[in-house]
């Protein structure tokens, strides 16, 4: 291929004289390589992340933070595949990027929740809590989403071939990521707290009728 393309360049003397500085080739064994090293860097920064948020708030918020990154990366992943976007090592630190910048809002909100619960009204639910402390940084996460959004939008349009995919996948994330801040972790972390409470509820209920 490359003799050809030095070939046609010869033929055509409006082009000036050519000169090849560099050739890269990329077989099928790389391509497998770099698939299995993304996918072992994504399971490690999500082990590490769950390992973060367990110890410095809880096991539901850091599985929770988990479920909505794995949202995240997979509708990335979707977008790169339905606009037929090679996986490559600019795509796998862009999805990196993604999974720390959606985590980083997670712990934002969950560091509310921690503040609201320590001066919790009477009365005051866990999900009243969770909504509250979504509430209270929602600006803060939109202004935030927002500058990041038009950056990469920009390099999107202007950034040329070379930025090109890793700035789509960057601004899919941002969109993605500021949705599961707002909409999946706290979610789940409701469902399951009332999972957990009817569940011990009916454990009691039981232990009572022995």
């Amino acid at each position: 291929m490359t003799r050809r393309t030095q070939e046609a360049l010869t033929k055509d003397p409006e082009l000036g004289k050519h000169e090849v500085r560099r050739v890269e080739f990329v077989g099928p064994q790389v391509g497998k390589d770099l698939q299995i090293q993304a996918i072992y860097a994504v399971l490690w920064s999500i082990a590490g992340i769950l390992a973060y948020i367990a110890i410095r708030f809880d096991w539901m918020g850091g599985l929770a933070s988990v479920a909505a990154i794995v949202h995240d990366v997979l509708i990335c992943l979707s977008a790169m595949s339905l606009t037929n976007r090679e996986m490559s090592l600019a795509i796998l630190a862009a999805l990196l990027t993604i999974i720390g910048y959606s985590v980083n809002d997670t712990i934002v909100a969950y560091d509310r929740v921690r503040e609201n619960r320590a001066k919790k009204r009477r009365g005051e639910t866990f999900a009243t809590q969770i909504n509250n402390a979504i509430n209270q940084t929602l600006s803060r996460t939109v202004l935030t989403a927002l500058t990041v959004f038009f950056t990469t939008a920009v390099l999107y349009v202007f950034g040329g071939k070379v930025l090109e995919d890793m700035a789509f996948v960057l601004t899919i994330g941002v969109v993605t990521g500021t949705f599961s801040t707002i909409y999946i972790a706290g979610s789940l972390i409701v469902d399951w707290s009332n999972w957990r409470d009817r569940w011990a509820a009916k454990k009691k209920k039981a232990v009572a009728k022995a």
